[in-house]
């Protein structure tokens, strides 16, 4: 059996990374591999070996390097810079992605433990605003869920959230909520697509008070309609994040000149 070179790096990976069982294996001791490297051996910003580096470090191929690049981008362990290379993240930092992906999702990809503060769960009637985003006629019962979002019990998000209440019945009366995703997903609302805008802001004294820190304190303000899998609009958000402690990478390129 022969090896071949893969798009001229070359690197000639194992013929045995051919198989399925052999390429998730490597995968696998792959990515342990670079998690060990940043967590011991690499400070925030620096950067990681190049795709060629690891192909032939690890007898790998460069599609088994992808798949564990990605997979730690998704993770918010690494990021990207077009044409620079990969880079370790700041942990201190916890960076959102274009991926629709809920608090706690991103708070366990930083290895971080989330939590929630229920601060209110009420049946309201839509305002404006909500009739607007959430296409219901102003005044449609609607549950407003306001909650502080934790990470190793930190503040780091002031988040209030309104949902049809004919998408969540029941919601408003349950006194608890654990994941407001995972209702969706019960109640046959799976959140599949958002549209956000982001703004800078300063927090007012009561927001201070809950993020702990002090009054005009830099903030992200994030609002955000997201629909279901049939392109119902089931939940109209708005997010204060803590100015130091998030952000939002974003990959864009450039469209070539006619």
């Amino acid at each position: 059996m022969t090896t071949t070179q893969e798009d001229g790096a070359g690197a000639r990976p194992d013929a045995k990374d051919d198989t399925p069982g052999a390429q998730e294996r490597k995968h696998e001791t792959l990515y342990a591999d670079l998690l060990a490297l940043i967590d011991e051996g690499l400070d925030p910003h620096s950067p990681l070996p190049s795709e060629r580096e690891l192909m032939q470090r690890h007898s790998v191929s460069r599609m088994t390097v992808r798949r564990a690049m990605e997979r730690l981008v998704q993770e918010g362990r690494v990021y990207r810079v077009q044409g620079a290379g990969t880079f370790v993240a700041d942990p201190s930092t916890i960076s959102k992605s274009l991926r629709l992906t809920s608090f706690s999702e991103d708070i366990r990809g930083r290895r971080m433990v989330p939590g929630s503060r229920l601060l209110l769960l009420e049946r309201t009637p839509a305002d404006l605003a909500c009739a607007r985003d959430l296409f219901v006629a102003p005044g449609t019962p609607v549950v407003h869920v306001e909650r502080l979002r934790l990470a190793d019990d930190e503040p780091m998000c002031l988040e209030n959230a309104w949902l049809p209440e004919e998408v969540v019945p029941g919601l408003a009366d349950s006194g608890e909520l654990h994941s407001l995703y995972d209702w969706l997903d019960r109640s046959g609302a799976a959140p599949e697509q958002a549209d956000q805008t982001i703004r800078a802001t300063v927090v007012d004294p009561r927001q201070a008070e809950l993020l702990g820190v002090p009054p005009q304190f830099p903030a992200l303000q994030v609002e955000r309609v997201t629909r279901d899998v049939r392109g119902r609009a089931v939940e109209r958000a708005v997010s204060l994040y803590r100015a130091d402690r998030y952000d939002y990478r974003l990959t864009i390129t450039r469209e070539p000149r006619p």
